[in-house]
């Protein structure tokens, strides 16, 4: 009987059917090689093996297989299935995200495919002749080789220690663990005392038992309701502690419950670069058990990495950013998703624009594990499904061993300013902490959520303003290479010495980033040591690493940055936290402005006073009085929850509504606007007041293109999955006018 696979492709495409071979049997999730189109060739992932002939009358053939071991299991093709549902995508891009870029090369010839097809590195394993396991006759060989042969006799009595030592599973040794050359090895091979032998390299696993933190008897009960939940049956549970509450020290007790048992444990975190801190700490605890994942890795260590953990019996501990969500984890029992409710977790571009701690939660269900979700300032989200039984709950509401919550205090700028109390960016009140602050020896973290010298550089005379000839936005001003950069699509220009509209006047940089807060502080205190930390530092990693390790040194004393420097970091030595604008944090077009300007504070807030002495943080805002910034300063998260909830339940936005956002784009205005008006009236026509736009978003061109959006919200209790349906119903039919079928649309199932 004829034999037929579907086949799916790193293309925004679904799978396409193909014929097997007779003799090739396939099995789902392999990899194999096949011609798609007139000349490409691709590595394809076998979805489905079935004997239905397509409709279709000339049906290509899979060329060959590319690995026995099949890449994906049953569990994670049903992850892929769910995301593509879910998140309005096709397979195909799944895969192109899902997969190490080695695992997916493309050719014109199959010769050409061929020598790029990935295969796991091999190296060289030595293994002690079984004759030697004979005490005496090891004995007699040492005697012999000492005399004539003294480097031979060093190489076997390093083999043989190895062993004793229990360095060799299995007899045998990695090659690069040994100190002995090659010629010297294959002298012992021909005179038959050890064998050596190439194949995949393999893990050394590490010890399994670990020296485990301390609880306190506030992280013990929270530990056990935790244990009961999952016991319970919640397949996710959230647990709530301040900053400084001790929620890693609960993290490692759960991971070496799991990791002693033979399971695998994946630890998610927002973004690996930014918590470097925490990866040692568990390398110190967990050793070679620790396996970091993340865009920062070579290609092939990726690859190595995906390759390793598909072949692993278990007791795997991955340590990565949202990506790790794809890796094959055969034994998964714990996910953890610290920091849950950061914006890092949510994919931007490309396609699919999934929430890795959503993914998360889905993958508990179908692995029959647990997620466990920490965070001092839980996504509202995740919070009231812990409020309504949905998830467990357990809460740390001090902070660990002697350490004291910060004291919050607000300075309002316009006060400051009317009385003559302020200076350049910064009111009399933070600058006079700061200089007691250095007085005493302690550090000072300066916070503000903008990068660069200034947002935009602004002609006095005639207004002119320098704008990005492809985005609709301002140019930053970076002062330390005369830039003008776009942060949307990467232009940069030269800083012009005059206005090049008037010709007269100077242009005066407007507003205030990082870096010019870096060079004020450093004007008004310069006897202290000043740094700065941001996405423009982060993009080299050694200058990125220089300055964490100067401040944690105490080799700085003032540390200025965006929202990195609220993430992850536990420095002993900082007693105050200046937050330098809390305004723009909250005056975002966004419903979730509130939400996020409360936990950027709270987090910012939390660096200080990590040890005995609570430390100090000093909000300078023009509302002294706004609801958000009151719960700051009484550290009430519930507060603030309960009052962002209730405008949110009042104009239907989540959790009380699934949002899916749609994108369209495309270089002509006046065709983007009337395909814009026509999907809308389609969309209006199924699901009426549901339907909210067209509407321009705040930056309504991005690279040449034009963008305009439409809103769907779908209120609780409706079913998200029939909203799917009808949507893409109707994109097809918008698709059938050939003007609109240029127009690129994008969708993003609940946007961030």
């Amino acid at each position: 009987m004829a034999s037929y696979a579907d086949i799916l492709l790193p293309l925004a495409q679904p799978a396409y059917t193909f014929a097997v071979p007779e003799g090739m049997e396939l099995r789902e999730g392999q990899a194999v090689a096949v011609q798609f189109g007139a000349r490409k060739f691709y590595t394809g992932i076998v979805w489905r093996v079935h004997d239905r002939r397509p409709d279709f009358e000339k049906i290509k053939s899979v060329h060959h297989l590319v690995q026995e071991r099949p890449l994906l299991t049953s569990r994670q093709m049903r992850l892929w299935e769910w995301m593509a549902d879910y998140y309005m995508t096709s397979l195909g891009e799944v895969m192109r995200v899902a997969l190490p870029a080695l695992m997916k090369p493309s050719a014109d010839t199959e010769e050409e495919l061929i020598r790029e097809e990935f295969r796991p590195r091999t190296e060289c394993y030595v293994t002690l002749n079984r004759d030697l396991d004979d005490e005496d006759r090891l004995h007699e060989v040492f005697e012999r080789l000492s005399r004539r042969a003294p480097k031979q006799y060093d190489a076997l009595l390093e083999i043989v220690t190895a062993r004793e030592e229990g360095r060799m599973p299995d007899r045998e040794i990695a090659r690069r663990l040994l100190s002995a050359d090659l010629p010297t090895l294959q002298a012992l091979e021909r005179k038959g005392l050890i064998l050596r032998e190439e194949h995949e390299r393999s893990r050394e696993q590490g010890r399994s038992v670990f020296l485990l933190p301390e609880l306190s008897a506030h992280q013990l009960e929270a530990l056990d309701r935790l244990r009961c939940s999952f016991e319970g049956g919640s397949h996710t549970a959230l647990l709530y502690g301040v900053t400084g509450s001790g929620k890693t020290e609960i993290y490692i007790h759960l991971i070496a419950e799991v990791l002693s048992g033979g399971g695998d444990v994946l630890l998610l975190v927002p973004e690996i670069a930014l918590t470097s801190q925490l990866i040692e700490r568990m390398e110190r605890i967990f050793g070679s058990r620790v396996t970091p994942y993340h865009s920062k890795l070579s290609n092939r260590q990726r690859m190595e990495t995906y390759l390793r953990l598909n072949a692993s019996s278990g007791g795997e501990f991955v340590v990565g950013a949202r990506s790790a969500i794809f890796l094959p984890l055969n034994r998964l029992q714990l996910i953890i998703v610290d920091e849950e409710h950061d914006t890092g977790y949510k994919q931007a571009d490309p396609a699919p624009r999934y929430q890795a701690r959503d993914c998360a939660v889905m993958m508990a269900r179908l692995f029959e594990g647990h997620t466990l979700l920490g965070s001092a300032t839980p996504s509202l989200e995740s919070w009231i499904n812990a409020r309504s039984g949905k998830y467990g709950y357990a809460a740390l509401e001090e902070r660990y061993g002697e350490g004291e919550l910060p004291r919050v205090e607000i300075s309002d700028t316009i006060r400051a300013a009317k009385r003559g109390e302020r200076k350049l960016h910064f009111n009399k009140l933070l600058l006079d902490k700061i200089g007691g602050c250095l007085d005493r020896g302690e550090q000072v973290m300066l916070f503000q959520n903008r990068r660069g010298f200034s947002p935009y550089v602004e002609c006095t005379d005639c207004g002119w303003t320098a704008r990005c000839p492809h985005c609709n936005v301002t140019l930053t001003y970076h002062k330390n290479n005369s830039k003008l950069i776009c942060h949307y699509c990467g232009y940069t220009t030269d800083m012009p010495p005059r206005c090049p509209a008037c010709k007269v006047a100077d242009l005066q940089p407007m507003g205030f980033g990082t870096e010019k807060i870096t060079e004020q502080i450093a004007a008004l205190f310069p006897e202290a040591r000043v740094a700065r930390l941001d996405r423009d530092m982060a993009s080299s990693p050694r200058a990125f690493k220089q300055v964490l390790s100067d401040f944690a040194l105490h080799k700085t004393d003032i540390l200025v940055g965006t929202q990195m420097i609220t993430k992850g970091f536990d420095f002993d030595g900082v007693s105050l936290v200046g937050i330098l604008n809390a305004d723009n944090l909250l005056h975002n077009p966004d419903f979730r402005s509130g939400e996020r300007a409360f936990q950027m504070m709270q987090q910012v807030a939390g660096r200080a006073g990590r040890r005995k002495e609570g430390g100090e943080v000093l909000i300078q805002t023009s509302e002294p009085g706004h609801p958000v910034i009151r719960k700051v300063v009484e550290n009430d998260y519930e507060g603030m929850a309960l009052g962002e909830l209730q405008e949110r339940k009042a104009f239907s936005y989540p959790p009380y509504a699934r949002l899916t956002y749609i994108l369209l784009k495309h270089t002509d205005p006046t065709l983007l606007r009337r395909g814009a008006m026509d999907l809308a009236s389609r969309l209006r026509q199924r699901f009426g007041r549901r339907i909210m736009g067209p509407m321009p978003p705040p930056v309504d061109r991005i690279r040449g293109e034009y963008l305009v959006g439409i809103l769907l919200k779908v209120e609780h209790g409706a079913s998200s999955v029939r909203a799917r349906e009808v949507l893409r119903e109707e994109v097809a039919k918008f698709r059938t006018d050939p003007d609109f079928k240029r127009i690129t649309l994008q969708f993003d199932v609940d946007p961030q």
